[in-house]
């Protein structure tokens, strides 16, 4: 167990190092000027000078390079003359010498430092520190609950076999699965925030409508196709004994009195700031429907494969009930894909899901990083990136203990 953790730790700080090393030299090798950008058209030269000089720019690409990576590693080099590029400052850094390096150096054991941002001057960690629990937080509360009613539905489709229940299942997961984020976000925005907000007036025939729709395909899967003709014949059958409603009052529903756009915490001019949790509503739907999608299917098709092999006809054989059968013995054998599907996910809502935080004016990562891309901010960029991979890394090494776990045919040597 140890040397599988310690593998998959060194894996991952090479793959953190090959995300560092690519993003440094993609934004510093990107035509334009920061500086430019921070100091306008009209700044003099020696103000330009100085600026680079303290944003390290003024130095080649390779050795601004090295520099960030002493930064970002854990044990680093660094100087006791104030004047040098690797002088241990204690406002920026934070650690403790644990040995010497030669030449007034000495090697510190710290915490990783991210730079500060080229816009605020605010250091990057508390830039990141105080968007990521709202992504965080957007992004567990939205896969867990695709997890759940992605589960108990991929169970129903797979139980459900070719049925009614069972198409109706695929198809709607099939329509999540093809709405682009950016679409689904305006969407939801638009029903729940703007059309739904306040009460919204239902007309009975629309109804009658959509149930009689609903019982003709009821009707069709139950029925032989030689009696599909008598669906028509219950519709007029209907409509003379006057259900079908004539009349074109409507019932109203209330409305939502959600926002448009909102993020975990919200000010009011008496309250002051407070956890507002309404906001968090329309973008967990807009954020939990792709994934849903994948795991309904996922976990339909696992089932049904799981629930073919030989030890499964031998717990039926027990005289085990079939619920058992599902959740003791298949249900158990057929996650493997699931929690692989959960967990991609998963690391890709923490990188922001950039358009749904967008459109909602959620403060959190992805919007952060938009900012910081728009206005050249590289240090933010750089950090953000570097969190999303260390994210990535972290739930991998989580999910292969979790495979493990769940499945003892797995072995972690």
């Amino acid at each position: 167990m140890i040397t599988f953790i310690v593998r998959k730790i060194g894996y991952g700080l090479l793959v953190l190092w090959g995300v560092v090393t690519l993003v440094f030299f993609l934004f510093n090798l990107a035509p334009g000027d920061p500086v430019r950008n921070l100091v306008g058209e009209n700044a003099s030269e020696e103000v330009i000078a100085n600026m680079r000089r303290k944003l390290d720019l003024d130095l080649s690409v390779g050795r601004r390079y090295v520099l960030y990576l002493n930064d970002l590693s854990p044990l680093s080099l660094h100087s006791n003359v104030v004047e040098s590029r690797i002088y241990f400052n204690t406002d920026e850094y934070s650690g403790f010498r644990v040995g010497f390096g030669g030449e007034g150096k000495a090697i510190y054991l710290k915490t990783p430092y991210l730079k500060r941002s080229f816009l605020t001057d605010k250091s990057v960690s508390s830039i990141l520190a105080e968007v990521l629990p709202g992504t965080v937080v957007l992004a567990v509360v939205s896969i867990g609950l695709a997890l759940i009613a992605g589960l108990l539905l991929g169970i129903l489709a797979a139980l459900k076999k070719d049925g009614f229940y069972d198409r109706i299942i695929l198809f709607v997961s099939a329509l999540g699965m093809a709405g682009p984020s950016f679409f689904v976000a305006i969407l939801v925005a638009w029903i729940g925030a703007v059309v739904w907000r306040e009460q919204i007036s239902v007309s009975y025939g629309a109804v009658f409508i959509c149930l009689t729709t609903i019982a003709a395909v009821v009707l069709f899967q139950k029925l032989k196709k030689g009696y599909v003709w008598l669906m028509p014949l219950l519709v007029v059958f209907l409509f003379f004994l006057g259900v079908f409603p004539m009349r074109v009052e409507a019932f109203v529903l209330p409305g939502t009195g959600l926002n448009m756009t909102g993020s975990l915490y919200s000010v009011d001019v008496w309250k002051g700031e407070f956890l507002d949790l309404r906001n968090l509503i329309l973008p967990v739907i807009t954020l939990m429907i792709r994934p849903l999608s994948v795991i309904v299917q996922l976990t339909r098709s696992s089932l049904l494969d799981v629930m073919q092999q030989d030890y499964i006809r031998t717990a039926r054989a027990k005289g085990l009930s079939e619920w058992e059968v599902i959740f003791r013995h298949a249900l158990r054998n057929a996650l493997n894909p699931v929690i692989t599907a959960v967990s991609g996910w998963f690391a890709s809502l923490l990188a922001g899901a950039i358009f749904v935080e967008f459109v909602f004016g959620w403060k959190g990562l992805g919007q952060q990083m938009f900012t910081a891309i728009e206005n050249q901010d590289m240090p933010v960029v750089m950090g953000g990136v570097i969190v999303i991979s260390a994210a990535f890394v972290l739930i991998n090494i989580l999910v292969d203990l979790l495979y493990a776990w769940i499945d003892p045919r797995v072995r972690l040597s």
